[in-house]
């Protein structure tokens, strides 16, 4: 009897997005990727998979809707949609370095680093930002049509830290992920 085994596989992907591209991009031997390389991947994610992105995508009137696109070991990636007003909460990464990518609309958003003021920024369909693990942030549909980005963060599945406002971001964002190599 001869038994076949299936060569390991160092990611996932949603299985309806079928695009080459996106093992290519993945990078499974990266265990920790910088903010650059984030917005390096959720940019090319945005622009070249856009069909693939459009047809997954749904808007959800009651609540934001996402879907995980990909997971290595070093990243996970996101679809979000956004309809006029959805938002977060006031939230921090727990750790990760994240990025986003605006693929329609526009999402308006408010960040603290611990310490500094409360700041905005509009992010428009084609723009998107890297940031590193010390940022709280809250974003919101804006304008009046539904948005939708691309989110990556690293390391992956980091639990967010819920606040009340950006201004109970504490003097130091403690990390919640896990040490690497275990």
């Amino acid at each position: 009897m001869t038994t076949s085994v299936s060569p390991r596989q160092d990611f996932e992907i949603h299985p309806q997005l079928i695009d080459p591209l996106l093992p290519e991009l993945l990078h499974p031997e990266r265990l920790l990727w910088t903010p650059r390389e984030l917005a390096d991947l959720t940019s090319t994610v945005t622009t070249e998979l856009t069909a693939g992105l459009r047809g997954l995508l749904r808007f959800d009137e009651d609540h934001r809707w996402w879907a995980r696109l990909a997971l290595t070991d070093g990243v996970e990636l996101w679809l979000l949609s956004w309809l006029p007003g959805q938002q977060t909460k006031p939230h921090d990464h727990g750790g990760a370095s994240g990025s986003f990518t605006v693929l329609q609309g526009e999402l308006g958003e408010e960040y603290r680093y611990p310490g500094g003021p409360v700041r905005r920024r509009t992010h428009v369909a084609g723009e998107g930002i890297g940031f590193g693990a010390g940022r709280a942030h809250q974003v919101t549909g804006i304008g009046t049509e539904p948005a939708a980005s691309v989110h990556a963060y690293s390391p992956p599945l980091v639990a967010t830290r819920e606040y009340g406002t950006l201004a109970d971001v504490p003097a130091e964002i403690p990390s919640l992920a896990p040490i690497l190599g275990r």
